[in-house]
């Protein structure tokens, strides 16, 4: 059994508005009706794999459990990184976890937030690689180029690949330019870095120890000393800060020998900014792409994308152009600058702006709330409760909270008194009083909160008990 190690962090800033730190875009829509991250899952989900091992962040554990359970995948485990350290001690990681449970472990190391519409292909193209990870193999998988992309690195092959099948790799390639991008692609010995790698866990663990040995202490002892904090593995603090913040490419690849490339010769991309969206979707005529509610006038070759009930984006006469309107944020750019969306997020960190990193729908592990207005000393939330869940018992040193139920019934506690509050019901939490909610109905609970206060910042919390273990 290949055990898939889906590797869940990073912020995608290429994608903002949509993607932002506190939401990153592999949990988002961006094609069709799943998730990346649900997309990714679903692909390696079924005969000869085992449940998927999750290595993300403590702010996304709830966000991947639940987009799994929608799928009715059950993930083997999720490894909880104490802070990012790139894919190097991410992957040692996963290989010393599973090894440690079956010495024969084979692991499928691929990112999150990649497009790949044809799964069966996918799969089909795994196992051509499975027999060469069996004989010691480290197998990366290319993708067979079809431009001369500057945004990806190449794996260079020592002899042109035959119907797919399995051949050695001479090297890996950092970003070329427009030049050199095509001259690869004229050789035909080229593919794009796909950054998925299939090898037996024994042999990755080998070749750290050969290649990069330094690593090998910190992150056993990260992983030998990690606690279970509600069905996950929390990483140790400590050995894991101590780790190396380093690729897989630099610490083993680019010095191993025992190197192989499969070909995937099917549809495939990774996303990475608006013009990528744009290529992968489904356009009308002359070249327009548009979702929710967005429609174009005489467009081509463009990208309008609305992201709010309620909110129309309409362009007109508009070519090479990208659109996508959030609640709290509109980007508008040429298809020419997608890369360069990345520059208006630190634009907006330099002035501190909390668009830059804060999604405007927080998604907590109860459910989600957004912010509808803000005004001088108070605030208008809508707060979405799932079926089952409960928000910590809690009480506010600088604002009172009005509570209006306007779908399902909430169960709620001021004080020592408990009570159900149902649709056009309303309840008054005074500032300082113990408080707590709960949605002990089968469907998603639905409230306007209205907070008043001096201070309406989400740090005037004191928590007394969380059913989530948050701090």
């Amino acid at each position: 059994m290949i055990t898939p190690v889906i590797l869940c962090g990073g912020s995608g800033t290429r994608l903002w508005p949509l993607s932002r730190k506190s939401y990153p875009k592999q949990f988002s829509k961006l094609i069709g009706d799943q998730s990346l991250f649900q997309m990714s899952a679903s692909r390696v989900h079924g005969d000869g794999y085992a449940r998927p091992l999750v290595l993300t962040n403590a702010d996304f554990r709830f966000i991947v459990t639940e987009q799994l359970a929608e799928l009715g995948i059950d993930p083997g485990a999720v490894l909880i990184e104490p802070e990012g350290r790139n894919t190097a001690p991410a992957i040692l990681a996963a290989a010393l976890y599973l090894i440690a449970k079956d010495p024969e472990a084979m692991l499928l190391v691929l990112p999150s937030d990649h497009n790949v519409p044809d799964a069966k292909l996918f799969s089909e193209t795994v196992k051509k690689g499975k027999k060469a990870a069996l004989a010691g193999d480290m197998v990366t998988f290319g993708i067979q180029p079809i431009r001369p992309e500057t945004g990806y690195g190449y794996l260079e092959l020592e002899t042109q690949s035959v119907d797919g099948e399995v051949v050695k790799l001479k090297r890996f390639v950092e970003k070329p330019d427009s030049t050199a991008a095509q001259a690869m692609l004229d050789t035909g010995t080229y593919l794009w870095n796909g950054g998925i790698f299939l090898f037996k866990a024994q042999v990755i663990i080998d070749a750290f120890k050969a290649h990069k040995p330094e690593l090998i202490a910190p992150v056993k002892a990260a992983v030998d000393d990690a606690n279970t904090d509600l069905g996950f593995l929390r990483l140790a603090v400590e050995p894991w800060g101590a780790a190396e913040d380093i690729s897989i490419d630099y610490a083993v690849m680019e010095a191993a020998q025992n190197l192989s490339v499969v070909p995937f010769c099917g549809n495939w991309s990774d996303l990475g900014d608006w013009d990528s969206v744009w290529r992968e979707a489904e356009e009308t005529n002359n070249g327009l792409v548009t979702s929710g509610a967005a429609m174009g006038i005489d467009c081509e070759n463009s990208l309008l994308r609305s992201e709010a009930k309620g909110q129309e984006l309409v362009g007109i006469g508009l070519h090479d152009i990208i659109a996508v309107a959030m609640p709290d944020a509109v980007l508008v750019a040429h298809k020419d600058r997608a890369q360069d969306v990345k520059l208006a997020v630190q634009a907006l960190k330099e002035k501190k702006a909390s668009q830059a990193m804060q999604h405007p729908r927080d998604h907590r592990p109860w459910g989600n709330f957004e912010c509808l207005y803000m005004g001088k000393r108070f605030q208008v939330k809508r707060i979405v409760v799932k079926p089952g869940g409960i928000l910590s018992l809690q009480s506010h040193v600088h604002r009172s909270e009005h509570w209006i139920v306007v779908e399902g019934t909430a169960k709620v506690t001021i004080g020592e008194d408990v009570k159900l509050v149902g649709e056009n019901q309303s309840v008054y939490i005074p500032v300082g009083d113990k408080h707590r909610m709960e949605n002990p109905g089968k469907v998603p609970m639905v409230l306007i909160e209205v907070q008043t206060g001096s201070y309406l910042g989400e740090d005037d919390i004191v928590r007394y008990e969380d059913v989530y273990a948050r701090e």
